[in-house]
């Protein structure tokens, strides 16, 4: 919260105009309403920001590419005005999006009982997250890496920048078919309890 404020003051200072891009909401904390902190605080703080914020992936909807646009107007005037350089914007581009995952979303959002469901799935998805990076740094520990792996513990979300160079990338998927950027990022929701250990075992082969 102190970072954000120091970012709020020097985005004020600088007069610069903000846009969020909020992909993993939820899967940061487990808590949607703490992952949207900055978002909120930034709008309470008077910067008139623009959010782009998708469902894809805590809702599960990935297929669907549902999310939403969201631009903080200073009043209902500029708002329409706003709206209307949007449409023109757009029209060309994708004319009409698909309307199945945003009725599914707003299905979600707008009745209590599926939304309590949906907070508690996010939370278990957050949490397994935490958990296969807990996990990956200890196997790398006992696999007997003498690296420093904190970094796989202090970052938050569905990915992870493991540290490793691009051939080091290369040869993991080359020799044992584990696929990633070549900037060394990983998926951490794909890990799994299953496929965890052969996992740290390859990044300790290809980094030892």
């Amino acid at each position: 919260p102190e970072q954000w404020i120091k970012i709020s003051e020097a985005c004020k200072q600088r007069q610069l105009f903000c846009f969020f891009d909020m992909a993993y909401q939820g899967f940061a904390s487990g808590d949607v309403n703490r992952d949207a902190h900055a978002v909120r605080y930034f709008v309470e703080s008077g910067h008139n920001i623009c959010l782009a914020q998708s469902f894809a992936k805590n809702m599960g909807l990935y297929g669907e590419r549902v999310g939403t646009f969201s631009i903080i107007c200073e009043n209902e005037e500029e708002a329409s005005r706003v709206l209307s350089q949007l449409k023109i914007t757009v029209r060309p581009m994708i004319s009409n999006p698909p309307i199945h995952g945003a009725r599914i979303a707003a299905k979600i959002l707008g009745d209590p009982v599926l939304r309590a469901q949906w907070l508690v799935d996010v939370k278990g998805m957050a949490n397994r997250i935490i958990t296969m990076r807990d996990q990956l740094k200890e196997l790398l520990i006992r696999a007997g890496s003498q690296r420093n792996w904190d970094h796989i513990v202090n970052q938050i979300g569905m990915f992870c920048y493991t540290g490793i160079s691009p051939e080091q990338v290369d040869r993991l998927i080359k020799e044992f078919s584990i696929y990633l950027t070549r900037d060394g990022r990983i998926s951490v929701a794909g890990i799994s309890s299953k496929n965890i250990e052969y996992l740290a075992n390859a990044l300790h082969q290809v980094t030892k």
